[in-house]
């Protein structure tokens, strides 16, 4: 297996879903698509204020335009400070479920684990049922 792949995820704190997408790199049109799924699981009137967490400001200033058109806030987290972030107590059970103890022959056999554990932990928890939920499902 070669190379490393991105995973673009999303926590809604107050449905305690998870969701998100794995990509092999994170260029602008990954994350516009990103976005887009993101969007589509509130309603425009919803004014969405999303954590960022390692996302390079340069790629942030071509989604600024984005953003503002479609009710996204960006709310940075401090540099070096990923566990002020409510999704990073998330990564580490999808890190067992889908990395840890696996030997996984290429990419998609690694991406159908870590959706699997997402539709398993969203279920598990009650969350499965949400829009946030529905667009993300792989």
């Amino acid at each position: 297996m070669a190379g490393t792949e991105q995973f673009l995820g999303f926590y809604d704190v107050h449905r305690d879903c998870l969701a998100g997408t794995i990509h092999k790199r994170k260029t602008i049109r990954d994350l516009l698509m990103a976005f887009r799924t993101l969007r589509r699981a509130y309603p425009t009137r919803v004014r969405l204020y999303v954590i960022m967490d390692n996302l390079p400001l340069h790629k942030a200033a071509v989604l600024s335009t984005y953003f503002a058109k479609n009710r996204i806030t960006p709310v940075w987290t401090p540099i070096y400070s990923s566990w002020l972030n409510l999704i990073e107590c998330q990564f580490t059970a999808a890190k067992r479920f889908g990395l840890n103890v696996s030997d996984n022959a290429d990419h998609h056999t690694r991406r159908k684990r870590i959706y699997r554990y997402m539709r398993w932990r969203n279920h598990h928890v009650g969350s499965q049922c949400y829009t946030l939920a529905k667009v993300f499902n792989h």
